[in-house]
């Protein structure tokens, strides 16, 4: 799958796909780059603007300096380039060039491309052509070379597992004495304890548990109840550093899982799997100095639910951007580990599909069931994602719930997304009916991420169901 802003676009040309506005701001890497691209998504800044078949998109625009911007979108990526000293992607000139478009269809006229696009788009034709001659003739012949040097390699891994194993004998050490001395020490002794631990477990090549460490940092300063909350938090990392300790007693699949919540590199399996995929929900979350995007992504034929993750520093975009909403015909390759729905993104076949029905959901009830048998291969798991049917946004008390709207029962409305605009959209789309809603289910209650409107007549499916969803129900993101 081609998701960066330098990727391959693909080799079979098709038809460029207008996306819809809620589509292009999902795309944003950042509410800023969001206000930016909307300002420009009218015609008064552009000249020269053009679309044509394969995909791609183009326009000259006006900017403070003397020469205006070029910018070129290639949808079948997607894609992005631009003259702009912007290091975000997209920027909020090509933002603003794929509202214009999904704004009006006739902002922007069929043509070919001018010849700085043209060139750009061109050469990553040519990428794309040697990048499927290259694995035709490696499918035939099997991969040039192995690994280097597998010995080196195993001796390698020992040392760092070496490394990890101390680490965690010190973080068990560093837990002890807080357990013993009283948790009320936490608050007393402040961050630094808790910083120069998460140092010394990066040092030991444990990434995971120092992210870990730095979250029972926070938890003190965090409101009323936080004891509890730092007990807790304390009794899942013991159970990762024992974990750890016995790794070699484990099943492969909970061992595979340890391996990951401590921070050794996610490996895929070799059997990809190929389907219409229906991109859900796509965010950002800040790690420390770097910053995760996570894709949601359900495939139609499979049933299965993937999670592409990637990473953005000094100041970057993580690479990986899609279109809410849209179907794509591409492969994936799951990861191993018990309990991980990441995957590998792999070839896409043909343009994506501008929308999709939702996922078939599942009750209240359903939805605390799959959170429940995802905890029993991973402990560590925070939520589960799960398409909830037929529920109605509805308050209760200081913040709101998802109720069943043919039942009794309901679950709350994560705290992270009381403080979110986006809760009111939820509210909007429903109007006080029932529709479907993604989301990830976990132990703060449901953080809803994209629904769909109960949209009725004008269906096959609705007239059989009338609480069926028609098979054009447009995604609402929510994030």
């Amino acid at each position: 799958m081609l998701l960066t802003d330098g990727g391959e676009p693909l080799s079979a040309a098709a038809p460029a796909v207008r996306w819809t506005v809620e589509q292009v701001l999902a795309l944003a890497p950042d509410d800023a780059s969001r206000k930016a691209g909307n300002k420009l998504g009218s015609a008064g800044p552009w000249s020269d603007t053009g679309w044509d078949g394969p995909g791609a998109v183009w326009g000259l625009c006006r900017g403070s300096g003397s020469k205006p911007y070029r910018t070129v979108v290639d949808t079948t990526g997607p894609a992005y380039k631009c003259s702009c000293p912007s290091r975000k992607f997209p920027c909020k000139h090509a933002l603003g060039l794929l509202l214009l478009r999904a704004s009006d269809e006739g902002a922007l006229p069929a043509a070919d491309p001018p010849d700085w696009a043209g060139e750009w788009l061109e050469g990553r034709r040519r990428r794309a052509e040697a990048a499927e001659v290259r694995e035709r003739s490696e499918g035939a012949e099997g991969p040039a070379a192995g690994p280097a040097d597998p010995a080196a390699a195993l001796r390698r891994a020992e040392r760092r597992a070496g490394r990890i194993g101390g680490g965690v004998q010190e973080l068990e050490r560093r837990l002890t004495d807080l357990v013993r001395g009283g948790l009320a020490a936490a608050e007393q002794s402040g961050y630094g304890m808790w910083e120069e631990t998460a140092a010394r477990m990066v040092d030991a090549q444990a990434p995971g548990l120092a992210g870990r460490v730095r979250e029972l940092g926070a938890i003190p300063a965090s409101g009323p109840g936080w004891p509890v909350r730092l007990l807790e938090e304390c009794a899942l990392l013991h159970m990762l550093d024992t974990g750890w300790l016995g790794i070699d007693r484990l099943p492969p699949a909970l061992a595979a899982t340890v391996r990951t919540r401590v921070g050794l590199p996610v490996t895929a399996e070799e059997v990809p799997v190929r389907d219409h995929w229906l991109v859900l929900a796509q965010y950002d979350t800040p790690e420390g100095k770097i910053v995760a995007r996570r894709i949601w992504l359900y495939g139609r034929e499979s049933g299965r639910t993937a999670l592409l993750l990637s990473f953005g520093a000094a100041g970057r975009s993580p690479a990986h951007a899609l279109p809410v909403g849209a179907t794509l015909d591409a492969e994936l390759t799951p990861c191993r580990g018990s309990g991980q729905l990441r995957a590998e993104p792999g070839p896409q076949f043909g343009a994506p599909a501008p929308t999709g029905p939702p996922p078939p959901g599942v009750t209240v009830a359903g939805a605390i069931a799959a959170y429940g048998r995802a905890l029993g291969e991973d402990p560590w798991l925070d939520s589960w994602p799960v398409t909830l049917r037929d529920v109605i946004p509805v308050p209760s008390g200081d913040g709101w719930q998802l109720a069943d709207a043919h039942g009794d029962s309901a679950l709350p409305v994560a705290p992270a997304a009381l403080s979110r605009p986006a809760l009111w959209k939820l509210v909007a789309v429903s109007g006080g009916g029932p529709l479907t809603v993604f989301g990830e289910c976990g132990h703060r209650g449901f953080d809803p991420l994209a629904a769909w409107p109960a949209v009725r007549g004008g269906d096959d499916a609705t007239a059989a169901d009338p609480h069926a969803l028609p098979s054009n129900a447009e995604t609402v993101p929510l994030i």
